[in-house]
């Protein structure tokens, strides 16, 4: 009988040990791109009328600035919309975020106190929903935007179910 080789325990090991990510749905990609083209639109027109009234037409090439602006915007909310992710493990949820500054927020499923599902106007209106998670020690408290409804409720519910299940042998 043969059990194979040593290395393949090893990286069976390490397979079970790395943590399915998943990542954040494009809506909350959509919604912040169409937001910062709205307000900078709306900074780039008002821009190019005050400063082409008021002072000269050439100095309506100011109104590019805004528009510099937003192509900027732009690739940094792709960016920063990518490095967001979150995976649920046995004992505890992580949240990583960030481009240049790298997070990862661990909060143990024992010490959550309360999980809640938020969706403001312009949320509900892009079929989104936000789920607030906290815990006794505020600085574990987290967030993960941007979610479907469905799944936002869906990961209250087991948080929830895990939370008191944790806590019941405290």
């Amino acid at each position: 009988m043969e059990t194979g080789s040593p290395d393949s325990g090893a990286k069976s090991l390490a397979a079970r040990a790395e943590p399915e990510w998943t990542g954040l749905p494009p809506g909350l990609l959509r919604m912040r791109r169409l937001l910062l083209v709205v307000w900078l639109g709306l900074l780039t027109l008002a821009t190019a009328l005050l400063t082409g009234l008021l002072a000269g037409p050439a100095w309506a090439l100011l109104a590019l600035l805004p528009l510099a602006l937003a192509a900027w915007g732009w690739v940094m909310l792709g960016r920063n919309w990518r490095s967001w992710r979150y995976a649920e493990r046995a004992d505890d949820l992580l949240i990583s975020r960030g481009v240049l500054w790298r997070a990862t927020t661990v909060v143990p499923y024992g010490r959550m106190q309360l999980v809640e599902v938020t969706s403001g106007p312009v949320e509900r209106h892009f079929g989104l929903a936000s789920v607030q998670l906290h815990t006794a020690a505020a600085a574990t408290d987290a967030t993960i935007p941007g979610l479907d409804p469905a799944e936002a409720e869906r990961l209250r519910d087991r948080l929830t179910e895990l939370g008191e299940a944790r806590s019941a042998g405290l």
